[in-house]
C-alpha cells in the first residue's frame, strides 16, 4: 500500500528510527499499512535522538483500537518531571476502514500484525510501517535462503562470464 521512500539530501525530516530487520526472516509479509502513533513530548525527543527498538515488539486490535505492544522507546534525560513509560502500549492511528480490514485479517485469516520500520516522514511526523504477514516455518525459512543465495551466485555468475 504505503512504499517508504528512501532518505535524500532534498528531504532533511525523513529519517529512520528502528528498524525490525528479523520480521522479513520471520514471516512471510502479504501487505504493508502505514500508521501514525500517538506519543507523548520525551518520547518524541528520544525518537530524535533514535533510541528506539521495535524488534520484540507486534500490533493488535483490542476493543476497535490498534495498538503497538512491547516497543521500546529509550527514556529521555532531559525530561526530569514528565518522562515516560519505556514499554507502554502506545495507539496507532489508520482509518476505520484500514482498522476492520486488519481485524479481519488477524482474527479470521490468522496473519499477525508485525512492526516493520518506525521513521519520521517528509513532514516531521512519527510513523510505522506495519506489515501483515503470516509467519513462517523453519522449512520456508531454508526455502527463502537457498532461494536468496541461488539469486547471489546467478548474479556473481552473469557478472563474470556475462
Amino acid at each position: 500500500m504505503s512504499q517508504v521512500k528512501s532518505s535524500s539530501k532534498s528531504d532533511p525530516n525523513y529519517k529512520v528510527i528502528a528498524e525490525n530487520r528479523r520480521a522479513r526472516f520471520d514471516y512471510a509479509i502479504n501487505d504493508d499499512v502505514e500508521c501514525g502513533i500517538i506519543l507523548e513530548g520525551s518520547e518524541v525527543k528520544s525518537l530524535r535522538n533514535g533510541g528506539a527498538n521495535i524488534a520484540e515488539s507486534y500490533a493488535a486490535v483490542e476493543d476497535g483500537e490498534l495498538w503497538l505492544v512491547n516497543s521500546y522507546v529509550a527514556p529521555y534525560t532531559q525530561a526530569k518531571t514528565f518522562t515516560h513509560e519505556e514499554r507502554r502500549r502506545r495507539k496507532l492511528l489508520v482509518s476505520k476502514k484500514e482498522l476492520s480490514n486488519l481485524w479481519n485479517e488477524t482474527q479470521r485469516k490468522g496473519m499477525t500484525l508485525v512492526p516493520m520500520v518506525m521513521y519520521f516522514n517528509h513532514r516531521g511526523m512519527a510513523k510505522i510501517k506495519i506489515g501483515i504477514a503470516k509467519g513462517k516455518k523453519l522449512h520456508d525459512k531454508r526455502e527463502t535462503a537457498a532461494k536468496r543465495d541461488w539469486s547471489r551466485q546467478k548474479q556473481r555468475l552473469l557478472k563474470d562470464h556475462g
